[in-house]
Parts: structure tokens; sequence; C-alpha cells
């Protein structure tokens, strides 16, 4: 089973996508970037779900940490910020995704799924 890290410091935001991932997906969840960088330290994970702003390191550090030393995991960002020249920007750094908040779950999942369809590929 696919292994997701889902981080974000909203409480909400972290618990739903963890209800909404962890019925297809073998899902961990962290409130910061720390914690999450110390979980990727400790266990594999096929995916990362990030928040971009998030007190200390923020999820663009996440994703510079992920890319240098997990580089065929994915990221996915998650920002209530919609700035499509960040989006761009992130995309170009190596984000897999950029999702915008207020989301749609389904679109969640979708990105997710190709991500996870990304990870085999680059796996193979």
């Amino acid at each position: 089973m696919a292994k997701i890290l889902i981080v974000d410091d909203d409480d909400v935001i972290r618990d739903t996508l963890y209800e909404l991932l962890s019925t297809d997906y073998d899902c961990e969840s962290a409130s910061t970037a720390q914690t999450a960088l110390s979980k990727l330290e400790q266990e594999a994970f096929d995916v990362v779900v990030t928040d971009i702003s998030m007190p200390g390191l923020s999820g663009v550090e996440l994703l510079s940490s992920v890319l240098k030393h997990y580089p065929k995991t994915p990221v996915i960002i998650v920002s209530g910020i919609s700035d499509q020249e960040q989006a761009e920007r992130l995309l170009k750094l190596g984000a897999f995704d950029y999702v915008l908040k207020p989301f749609r779950l389904e679109v969640v999942e979708t990105s997710v799924k190709r991500a996870l369809k990304y990870r085999r590929a680059q796996l193979a």
C-alpha cells in the first residue's frame, strides 16, 4: 500500500486530508515541516502533501529538502495563496502539483493518484 505524508499546521486541513486519503493509502501526518523531515528520515514515503505556509520551516524549505534527499518522492503543495507566479515558481523548483485552498477533495485525490503513478514510473 502506498505511503503518504500529510504536512499542515492547520489541524482541520490535516485531519481532513488524513481522513480522505487514509481509506486508500497508509497515511502519516505532521504539523510542522521539521516533524515531517524527521519522519522522512525514519521511513520512506511515496508522496508528500504539504502546506506552504507553516511556522518554522516552510513548505518551500520542505520541498527543497525532499527534492535533495528523496528526489523520487513527489511533493504536492497545498496553499491558500492564489498566486500564479508562485505556483509556477514552485512547479519549476520541482513541486509535482500545486493545489489551491479551499480545495475540492477530488482535486487532491486526483493529484495524489497522478503523483503515485509518476513515482511508480520513477522507480521502474
